[in-house]
């Protein structure tokens, strides 16, 4: 039976998915595979390089540099967060991304982006860690408007959460029958239509299938829900979900509030903690 790590974006509140899985490196839990989509992959992935802490760490370090997040960078370069420092400087030179240990590791990893000709969902195993791995956690961490659209390969690619927030099913499909989900939304919330839907109509006015997929994203989502709890009634997932709404935005700037979200994470799943080890048993 195959284990699954199921982890949801949403920005800087992957601080809390970053705290929960921290908790969970330390305790020696390992899965099988794991899919994370925008904050979810571009953090997970060092679930799969096994390095605890990082995440926490850089992000505190560098949340105040314009070069990795600033107006400056969206104005000249059509990306908020830096793609060059964020995904070259930072995990090459400041803070070093174990790629060896990564490419070592039995655990699968996916990423997911959304393909804006289509306005689909894609689905890539990184399996080396190399550049077109880092690619494409980029890509499934470009949020519309705020980012450059990633070509890789026949891809034109932005944030995954546009097509598929919380990739359950497609863990189920491919064989996944024991799944761990990191939510970064708490019991009850739901999420409504998109207040942007004028300017992304106007930005992606080549893409209506992306346009389309953007503007019924929030149906899609609440019933995946609807969806996770009814699996989760069964048994037949473990969901970690923040216990308390995470306020943080696009961008944070104060390394405290960061710090805040993240020992969040770990408390919920150190309170957790015996509930996932006695599910994945």
């Amino acid at each position: 039976m195959k284990i699954g790590l199921v982890m949801e974006g949403g920005a800087m509140r992957g601080m809390y998915t970053a705290g929960v899985i921290d908790v969970f490196m330390e305790n020696n839990i390992t899965f099988d595979g794991a899919i994370g989509v925008s904050a979810g992959a571009a953090f997970g992935c060092n679930y799969k390089s096994r390095q605890p802490g990082r995440v926490i760490r850089y992000n505190k370090k560098y949340c105040r540099d314009k070069r990795f997040a600033s107006l400056g960078s969206l104005l000249f370069t059509g990306n908020l967060y830096g793609a060059k420092f964020c995904y070259q400087t930072i995990p090459q030179l400041l803070d070093v991304f174990d790629t060896e240990t990564f490419k070592n590791s039995p655990m699968e990893f996916y990423a997911v982006g959304t393909d804006v000709n289509t306005g689909k969902a894609v689905y890539h195993k990184c399996s080396t860690g190399d550049f077109t791995d880092i690619e494409w956690l980029r890509a499934s961490a470009s949020m519309p408007v705020v980012s450059q659209i990633v070509n890789i390969g026949k891809y034109s690619l932005l944030d995954g959460g546009m097509s598929d927030s919380i990739p359950i099913r497609y863990f189920q499909h491919k064989g996944y029958e024991k799944n761990v989900i990191i939510l970064t939304r708490p019991l009850g919330y739901q999420k409504s239509p998109n207040s942007f839907m004028p300017l992304i109509k106007l930005l992606y006015r080549k893409y209506p299938l992306f346009i389309k997929a953007i503007q019924t994203r929030h149906i899609r989502y609440n019933k995946t829900l609807q969806y996770i709890s009814e699996q989760e009634e069964k048994g037949a997932v473990c969901v970690i979900r923040p216990s308390r709404a995470i306020t943080l935005g696009a961008v944070e700037r104060d390394p405290d509030k960061l710090e805040e979200i993240y020992q969040l994470g770990r408390c919920d799943a150190e309170e957790r903690i015996k509930d996932v080890l006695g599910y994945l048993v």
